[in-house]
């Protein structure tokens, strides 16, 4: 059973579920080790320690988004030259990832270092709450490069249809963040660098072990310096495709400071509140995005190979099994909010606002599970333009302009209640533009014959000049 011909043997579904069920499995660990981050912490029942942590969530997704620009947009254009047939420039492609990530992380991490008394204070640390947010960032920050550099391979094997591998490298660091975490937080009593400790840990074993991977078993990917020359043009695509990853990442750091700014006022127990049923909800959002992406590969090889007829059975088959899983998950959460909830913090008010939040969050998720899968298709596919449009909608201006409007309206559930609202608008925007603008590329299909491929000769071509 070789690998390189895993987009073509098999059914659909069978294709979908060996490369999106490693992802998905991955995800369930990230939620495990979430849940068993945000558990370690919120034992130490300091309201000040856990609404720390929480103020610091948006550092890692700003570290993440500049990983994925160049591991998500890298992904997308290497599965639609592997689709091609073209593996030179596959290697090409994924050598210059690599290396600009390595690049972006160090400047990133000095950047932040250098720069953490005024971004602390736009996060809305208070006097409280600083001491125990100054360790979490200052660590985190120290570890930007190999935060950064996690999201590369991690991405770029599933394009080689390695899922696999791609996931036991990423489970390895999350079980050993796992078995940190009580060691760290509990026994050592390192708190809040105890926390961002274990994690900058965790991902230097996935970037070794996934490194080592791509050296021993892959074809279509390198990490040689000397071949990661690539076209300006080539090199903006990846960078444009990533963007409209890397933006929605960053932009939901931007939401979740503007959450904080909004529950200010409502004191450090909603902040902390807010942050449980985040974390809570990400059990469905993660097991979300590891269904869609999964596909992702998938999407880019059947698009670059031009076969339109296997990748419309494809979207209809993800709309079904990704809306029924966020549907059974969703339910499950909203139901037991209150003892999910109850089992990071005790305070009865605390608890009860924070299932409040969590219920909200959950409610209306099959939309945002609509806009995500219409986001792969345009990412996938290469389409740029319209990938950035989506990643500016639902953790971006909508939202934006969602919260203030219901803040003021309706005060403090105006606040919570801004993401679910804002996850409906957006659906229906990015329902609108996919029948715009994808759609019509993949309606016909000549009797569903694809058309002729490009040679490797004229991508290699392209990529170099």
């Amino acid at each position: 059973m070789e690998r390189e011909n895993i987009f073509e043997r098999g059914s659909i579904r069978k294709t979908y579920f060996a490369l999106a069920l490693p992802v998905t499995f991955n995800m369930v660990l990230s939620v495990v080790y979430n849940v068993a981050d945000t558990y370690f912490i919120s034992r130490t029942q300091n309201t000040d320690l856990v609404a720390a942590v929480s103020l610091c969530g948006p550092i890692f997704m700003i570290m993440m988004a500049f990983g994925n620009i160049f591991g998500q947009g890298g992904a997308s254009k290497i599965s639609r030259l592997y689709g091609s047939g073209d593996l030179s420039a596959t290697k090409k492609v994924s050598s210059f990832c690599f290396w600009a990530a390595v690049a972006v992380g160090v400047l990133l991490g000095g950047a932040m270092l250098l720069l953490h008394r005024p971004l602390l204070s736009l996060l809305g640390t208070t006097e409280e709450t600083y001491p125990y947010a100054l360790e979490y960032y200052m660590t985190m920050s120290a570890g930007a490069p190999f935060l950064t550099l996690n999201f590369i391979h991690m991405n770029l094997l599933r394009s080689e249809g390695m899922s696999k591998e791609s996931m036991f490298g990423s489970a390895g660091g999350i079980l050993i963040n796992i078995i940190l975490d009580p060691i760290f937080i509990s026994v050592f009593h390192w708190d809040a660098f105890g926390a961002a400790l274990a994690t900058v840990i965790g991902y230097i074993f996935t970037d070794v072990f996934l490194f080592i991977i791509v050296q021993k078993k892959s074809r279509i990917l390198s990490v040689k310096p000397k071949i990661a020359r690539i076209s300006g043009r080539v090199a903006a695509e990846i960078v444009t495709v990533g963007l409209s990853v890397a933006i929605t990442n960053i932009l939901s750091s931007i939401c979740t400071i503007l959450t904080n700014q909004f529950l200010l006022p409502y004191g450090n127990d909603r902040i902390a509140a807010m942050g449980i049923s985040h974390k809570v909800s990400m059990i469905v959002f993660l097991v979300m995005i590891g269904m869609t992406t999964g596909a992702a590969p998938i999407v880019g090889y059947y698009y670059g190979a031009r076969s339109f007829v296997k990748l419309k059975k494809l979207l209809r088959f993800l709309c079904l099994v990704v809306g029924g899983t966020v549907a059974v998950t969703g339910l499950i959460l909203y139901i037991a909010a209150k003892p999910f909830v109850g089992l990071f913090l005790e305070d009865p008010a605390i608890v009860e606002q924070g299932s409040l939040m969590l219920r909200w969050q959950v409610a209306l998720m099959l939309f945002a599970a609509a806009a995500m899968i219409i986001s792969v298709c345009f990412q996938a596919s290469g389409m740029a333009a319209e990938a950035l449009i989506i990643s500016f909608l639902r953790q971006g201006i909508v939202f934006f302009v969602v919260i203030e409007i219901l803040a003021r309206v309706f005060g403090y559930m105006g606040i919570i209640t801004a993401q679910a609202a804002t996850d409906v608008i957006t659906a229906l925007i990015c329902g609108a533009l996919f029948f715009l603008r994808f759609w019509p590329k993949i309606r016909n299909t000549a009797g569903g014959k694809p058309e002729p491929r490009q040679t490797g000769a004229e991508s290699e071509r392209q990529t170099e000049q």
